[in-house]
């Protein structure tokens, strides 16, 4: 890390270089969306006690279970879980959605930015295969 990355306005980021910093960096400046809550680690950014498709309000968006009855969308963030190694979590963006994969663009794993999961939809439930996945956060409204 190299210190707190800031918007012109103020709005923070996160530690610079790190996977919070590049979605929310790209959430503000480029989806123009303010997270009411500014801190907290990877891991933070999906709580278990929302429902699928439900709001989540530290991070105004609405919240879905992997596993659940939503499919990922291109811009998305799919949030990880912590690991032995890693207990803050991962965070990147949906690039890419078809019927049989998901692509993210991502900062912060070493030297691949960008990477493909597996999904499948079994019994009208989507899955994306990974380790730790979660669940992912979209600006969209569900029905």
């Amino acid at each position: 890390t190299a210190g707190r990355h800031k918007s012109s306005s103020g709005y923070n980021y996160g530690l610079k270089w790190q996977c919070v910093e590049f979605v929310k960096r790209y959430y503000y400046d480029h989806l123009e969306h303010a997270m009411p809550d500014p801190w907290g680690h990877a891991i933070s950014f999906y709580n278990p006690a929302i429902g699928d498709g439900q709001f989540n309000r530290a991070r105004a968006l609405f919240q879905f279970k992997n596993y659940g009855r939503y499919k990922p969308k291109v811009d998305d963030i799919i949030v990880f879980g912590g690991t032995t190694y890693n207990s803050f979590g991962h965070v990147g963006i949906v690039s890419k959605v078809s019927e049989r994969y998901i692509e993210i663009i991502q900062q912060n794993v070493g030297t691949s930015t960008r990477e493909m999961f597996i999904l499948k939809n079994k019994k009208g439930r989507w899955y994306v295969h990974g380790e730790g996945i979660l669940g992912w956060l979209g600006k969209r409204k569900v029905e």
